[in-house]
């Protein structure tokens, strides 16, 4: 079968930099995959490849079959495939429906259409509350996003991410500064929304890896070293010596 997600010698430097240096990760449908590895080692270089943000030096990335490699975000977008950031990307000063619907818009084929009323866009309307219960913040309906406490906001952000209604979902490290119980149940929100989609998550709390993906690709010095389930990543000795500083 074709893999929802593919990367094939993927390659990305920044000046004398060599970030990137031939990634190769294959993950399928509905599959659920961590991807981890010490700092430095080119996780959200990835991830800004993968989204658009940034265009490979060579190789491919292929969503369902097809090249994406070198489209803008929005083309991505639109092709199937969002993504969160570490830092949450709100609008402040309008509330959790007005976020929501803001991110919809262009999903759902309006754009800048200034000469029609917002609140006669009932698909819209309908879609943005949907996604507010999936996230659980149908009761923080008409509360500015400013207003929001830092764990909402982060669920705010997984709303907008999957809004649109894409078949592949990339989350930076959606639990970073949560506390122990925040991160559980965010989690559960995470495991809850992503069903049926393909997750890949850049995650450093191995807890919440367990929680979350069945399998993990371990990156080190922008290359792929491991993709594997837990127990046999765990045991694979280049990510001994990666980790630990064992010699593999």
């Amino acid at each position: 079968m074709t893999p929802a997600l593919q990367l094939i010698a993927v390659r990305k430097s920044f000046g004398a930099a060599q970030i990137i240096q031939g990634a190769d990760l294959a993950v399928a449908a509905g599959e659920r995959v961590a991807l981890i590895g010490p700092n430095g080692a080119g996780k959200s270089t990835l991830f800004n490849l993968i989204s658009g943000r940034t265009v490979p030096r060579s190789g491919q990335i292929l969503l369902h079959g097809q090249p994406i490699h070198g489209k803008k975000p929005f083309e991505i977008y639109r092709a199937g495939l969002a993504r969160s950031f570490q830092t949450s990307n709100l609008f402040a000063r309008l509330s959790v429906f007005e976020n929501l619907r803001c991110s919809l818009l262009w999903s759902r084929g309006y754009g800048y259409t200034f000469w029609r009323l917002l609140a006669g866009l009932q698909d819209v309307r309908q879609r943005a509350e949907q996604v507010m219960a999936q996230v659980q913040l149908d009761g923080k309906r008409d509360v500015l996003a400013a207003h929001l406490t830092y764990a909402e906001q982060r669920a705010l952000e997984l709303g907008i991410t999957i809004a649109g209604g894409a078949s592949v979902i990339l989350l930076d490290e959606p639990t970073a500064g949560m506390g122990v119980h925040e991160a559980a149940r965010f989690v559960q929100l995470i495991r809850g929304v992503t069903q049926g989609k393909t997750l890949l998550i850049i995650e450093h709390d191995m807890q919440v890896v367990s929680a979350v993906a069945a399998k993990i690709a371990v990156l080190v010095a922008g290359e792929v070293i491991a993709f594997d389930t837990p127990d046999a990543v765990r045991a694979n000795p280049r990510v001994q010596a990666a980790y630990l500083g064992q010699v593999a």
